[in-house]
């Protein structure tokens, strides 16, 4: 009885616009997000320093006129779309526009997402609020201090290790996401000229960023250097100092800005 009732009453919720509104909102905020890390990418490209990550880009935006305002407002968004998010582990996906392939396995994937999801656009806005406060840190920096932290012991680094391998995992999730255009599944028009190859190229560079870090953290964690499991940043700053890394680098950022433009379609076309 009780569980009917939270379903009920978050059916009920998602069903408000102002709730849908706010949800793809947070779109709209990853879109800027991402754009700020292509834009910190292509700079490190010609020497100019940066946090190639999410931190870098709330960093970027706290440090122009009205920042902390647009963080806060920032914020709001993307705790409305982990709002959604959790909604969607409740109820299933979609849940205004609801399909009937989303059941038996692949309903408990996507519920599972959705938590995952839910907990990572939290861990943002919380990051939002405080780079507008006046106290954000770099994510690079955290995450290498506690990686450094867990190679102290074995059972540590067995979690670095998990870690490591799972962020490859979602990292080839987005590969095959982008490369098979399962991504149009979660929208509500067909793609076209546009949406299609930002969306393909989008999530196969996400991708990309994501098993390269993913891997970096194994890689670290098997030769005791810390510093090389500091996330998106450190393995955007390993490529660039691969042969050629300048134009690895500006593809890259290419790549990272293509994923965030279709944010922005995101913001306007996705299921909810």
């Amino acid at each position: 009885m009780a569980e009917s009732r939270v379903h009920g009453a978050v059916e009920q919720a998602t069903s408000t616009a102002a709730f849908e509104k706010a949800a793809r909102a947070g779109y709209a905020v990853s879109g800027v997000l991402h754009l700020l890390i292509a834009y910190i990418i292509a700079m490190l490209a010609f020497g100019v320093g940066g946090n190639a990550d999410q931190s870098g880009a709330l960093a970027a935006l706290a440090s122009k006129s009205g920042g902390a305002v647009a963080l806060w407002v920032a914020a709001v968004g993307l705790f409305g779309l982990a709002l959604w998010r959790v909604a969607e582990a409740v109820v299933g996906s979609h849940p205004t526009d609801p399909t009937d392939n989303d059941e038996g396995m692949e309903k408990q994937f996507n519920r599972i997402k959705s938590i995952a999801l839910a907990i990572v656009y939290c861990a943002l806005a919380v990051s939002a609020i405080r780079f507008a406060s006046g106290g954000g840190q770099s994510s690079g920096a955290q995450n290498a201090g506690m990686s450094a932290q867990l190679m102290q012991s074995g059972w540590g680094k067995t979690v670095l290790i998990i870690v490591g391998l799972t962020v490859i995992i979602i990292g080839g999730y987005h590969v095959y996401k982008g490369a098979t255009k399962k991504f149009l599944e979660d929208l509500t028009v067909s793609g076209g000229s546009v949406i299609t190859p930002l969306g393909m190229t989008g999530y196969i560079a996400k991708g990309a960023a994501f098993t390269g870090a993913g891997i970096l953290v194994v890689v670290a964690t098997l030769t005791a250097a810390p510093a090389k499991a500091a996330g998106i940043d450190a393995a955007v700053k390993t490529l660039g100092q691969a042969p050629f890394g300048k134009i690895l680098l500006l593809i890259a950022a290419l790549g990272i800005a293509a994923y965030g433009t279709y944010c922005f379609a995101m913001a306007r076309f996705a299921r909810m």
